[in-house]
């Protein structure tokens, strides 16, 4: 049995599959509270499914991009369920994992991910003649460049905030389907996708696997020290 952990936004989902086929799942709405709900959750899950935790024999993670906090609790529990376990552990890119979840359709397939600085994250896959294809790795671009590279009627998906989908309806016209999954359950995609892996012998090192963020996140350069009072005692004649 496999678990699939997703923590890559505030839409969590955890899920559990026997070689790749789901057996259960669940999907929540979080408020930045990853670190809090993530083990709670998963032990419902785990009693839903009436199994126990040691019936897990391989953990599949969502490796990003995606929230900084998110992406570090959940790569972080999985290491250490993986490690306590002594089970395989591999991660899988969240866009692919967004992407998947319309393979059935056919088209090329535009996960994108808002990036901030104006930017997004994003790739292209494709399901062609039963073989699943990434057509692009994951990058960061703008949505003006996007668009002029789109020729093709494609399907953008993930959690696209208004402002972007607008921009790319505008910019592509009929050319641009969006998908109206706004609550999706990455976690099934993962699953699936870590099953193909893994039955091929893939693997991660636990100790090696990192989030990916497609950039160091922002982090605030602290202001400098103040040095700390120097004191010096004497020692002097108390009689």
């Amino acid at each position: 049995m496999e678990l699939a952990i997703d923590t890559s936004s505030n839409i969590v989902s955890v899920a559990l599959s026997r070689k790749g086929k789901i057996l259960a799942s669940l999907t929540w709405q979080t408020t930045q509270n990853h670190t809090v709900e993530l083990l709670p959750n998963l032990v419902f899950l785990l009693q839903k499914a009436k199994v126990g935790l040691d019936s897990i024999e391989a953990i599949i993670v969502a490796k990003g991009p995606g929230s900084f906090n998110g992406l570090r609790v959940g790569i972080s529990t999985a290491k250490g369920l993986a490690s306590a376990l002594n089970i395989p552990l591999l991660g899988i890119s969240t866009l692919e994992a967004e992407a998947y979840l319309f393979a059935f359709t056919g088209l090329p397939l535009r996960p994108i991910h808002k990036a901030g600085r104006e930017e997004i994250a994003t790739a292209l896959y494709r399901q062609k003649d039963d073989e699943w294809q990434c057509l692009e790795a994951e990058n960061l671009t703008t949505v003006k460049t996007l668009c002029r590279r789109t020729k093709q009627k494609t399907l953008f998906c993930g959690e696209i905030p208004p402002d972007i989908i607008s921009e790319i309806q505008q910019k592509l016209g009929k050319r641009a389907i969006i998908s109206q999954n706004s609550r999706p359950c990455r976690a099934n995609s993962l699953a699936i996708l870590g099953w193909r892996e893994l039955s091929k012998g893939e693997r991660d090192d636990p100790a090696a696997l990192q989030p990916v963020y497609l950039r160091p996140p922002h982090i605030t350069k602290p202001k400098d020290k103040i040095p700390p009072l120097s004191f010096r005692v004497e020692q002097g004649n108390l009689n």
